[in-house]
């Protein structure tokens, strides 16, 4: 008989057998064998409870005290990389390599939440002396710093079962400011989730944490998602997925009798402009970097390439005629799990039928074979329909490009200022010409979180430099990043102290400076 796994509710474990689920593995379709049982709704309750009891000893923990669990959940998942190895690959058709890279960026992302936290001054402390003979009125003592949210839902992604799941950057970032996490673990990959949920409660119980400091439900669909977002003890959401289900999640938090924000990461096409001298000084070279971000990891990634904008010419027909042999010689792929995969298919069907889009490359379905193997495909429209026609600036998740011929860079800023919010935009050229298009990088940082020149998008550095999040619908905030140290500033909020005695205040705050933490002191840092 197949072994059946239940959420983890705290330090226990759910016991609701209503509903079940299985994974399968998106290289041949077969299901495979261990059952999953979805999360009840009096086992979502408890957990969002067992959240709210933790909370305001998690929100007591000391930076060095959050560090230490930090590291320790980054060694727990490191110890089970081989384990992962063995997992990962048959839920979501991923190489070992790819587990292995993806391993040590969740750990490393810890690690890197943990320096922060000990080291203290991403606190921004601001401190204020009062001046009391002031006129015409006198001026108080005033501090401030930022403080946990508290118990923060995060939902995993599809597209990264590890960086961007149950240990990953949003439970990082979460779990460093201070605030308790509930993992609603992605259909499509349970066991990797599990997995790695046991070594983060392993680390909960080493450290002598309360159990409420971290739960994982499992099931499929949204009705956890939905009982999730709407439990009033709720106070933030970690998101990363399709625009639909990051809107719906989003209206739902807003809609509540206390709304609570949603850090969504949702959708980017990631347009790429390539100015008259990036083809001049290379065609073939530029159209082999183009296919390798267009279909780095079958095409999933958050930041891969989906609109290409050129210049006509000569030049412009051999980067045309080059990319699109490329991508037809690419070989078959399989997607992380059947849901993309038909949306893929669907969305290169739709293209295919539209009038003013010309087919460069694609496969049929015949061609595409078992499980969730998918080929890329190639459109080109020009640059008067892409203006006119709004469809053709939706998202295709997966390998496939839309080539768009235009006119000149004039051409390139209209379409530029008509684009909706990405998480990256691309500028190829020369620097002379860069200098020219400063219209155009304008318009872009308008646009996007990051801008590329001369680079391809595919690839995000985890480091505190970085931004990954974008105008809407790159993200549901744009003013927000989902990697990198900033993005601990999505699960905290300011609290300022007016007129405490200082054995009252925090650490942070004390005239002392305990800590030795960066702070403004009276307009000077310090």
């Amino acid at each position: 008989m197949p072994d059946t796994e239940t959420s983890l509710i705290g330090s226990s474990r759910g016991n609701s057998l209503d509903e079940v689920f299985q994974a399968a593995n998106p290289v041949n379709g077969e299901t495979l064998p261990t059952i999953y049982a979805s999360a009840s709704e009096a086992e979502t309750d408890r957990a969002v409870e067992l959240a709210q009891q933790a909370n305001p000893i998690l929100q007591a923990l000391s930076g060095a005290e959050k560090a230490k669990f930090l590291r320790q959940v980054a060694d727990n998942v490191d110890a089970i990389v081989e384990d992962l190895v063995a997992i990962v690959p048959t839920e979501t058709g991923l190489p070992e390599p790819r587990v292995r890279g993806e391993t040590g960026r969740t750990s490393g992302q810890l690690r890197m939440f943990a320096d922060l936290v000990e080291e203290g001054s991403w606190v921004d402390a601001r401190i204020d002396h009062a001046i009391p003979d002031r006129q015409p009125i006198p001026k108080p003592d005033l501090r401030s710093m930022l403080r946990p949210v508290g118990p923060v839902a995060v939902f995993c992604a599809s597209n990264f079962p590890l960086a961007f799941s149950v240990a990953g950057g949003d439970t990082a970032s979460a779990l460093a400011a201070g605030c308790p996490v509930i993992v609603k673990a992605h259909h499509a990959h349970p066991g990797t989730a599990l997995a790695v949920a046991r070594a983060v409660a392993s680390a909960v119980e080493t450290c002598g944490l309360p159990e409420g400091t971290f739960s994982l439900l499992f099931g499929g669909g949204r009705t956890i998602g939905q009982r999730l977002v709407s439990h009033p003890a709720l106070k933030a959401v970690g998101f990363t997925g399709s625009r639909s289900g990051g809107r719906a999640l989003s209206d739902l938090a807003a809609a509540r009798s206390e709304p609570i924000p949603v850090f969504a990461e949702m959708s980017s096409v990631n347009p790429i402009f390539l100015l008259p001298s990036a083809l001049a000084d290379g065609v073939e070279e530029i159209a082999q970097g183009l296919h390798q971000s267009a279909t780095l990891g079958v095409g999933q990634f958050c930041t891969n390439p989906g609109i290409v904008f050129y210049q006509q010419g000569s030049s412009g027909d051999a980067f045309r005629s080059h990319y699109a042999q490329l991508m037809t010689e690419s070989p078959t792929a399989p997607m992380l799990h059947s849901g993309i995969r038909d949306a893929y298919r669907n969305g290169v069907s739709t293209f295919s039928q539209l009038s003013e889009v010309e087919t460069l490359a694609a496969l049929s379905d015949s061609q595409e074979g078992l499980g969730c193997h998918v080929g890329s495909a190639v459109f080109e429209a020009s640059a008067e329909n892409f203006l006119s026609n709004d469809a053709l600036s939706d998202e295709i998740f997966g390998p496939c490009t839309l080539l768009v011929a235009c006119s000149d860079t004039v051409q390139m800023q209209e379409i530029a200022r008509q684009l909706e919010g990405q998480l990256t935009a691309s500028v190829f050229g020369n620097e002379d010409e860069l200098e020219q298009a400063d219209d155009l990088v304008a318009i872009l940082e308008t646009k996007s979180g990051r801008l590329l020149f001369n680079q391809f998008p595919t690839g995000v550095e985890v480091c505190p430099s970085i931004v990954h999040g974008g105008p809407y619908p790159a993200t549901s905030d744009g003013r927000s990043t989902s990697v990198g140290t900033g993005a601990i500033l999505r699960f905290a909020r300011p609290v300022c102290y007016q007129g405490f005695p200082e054995d009252r205040l925090p650490d942070e705050l004390k005239d002392s400076n305990p800590l030795a933490i960066r702070r403004v002191i009276d307009g000077s840092s310090s």
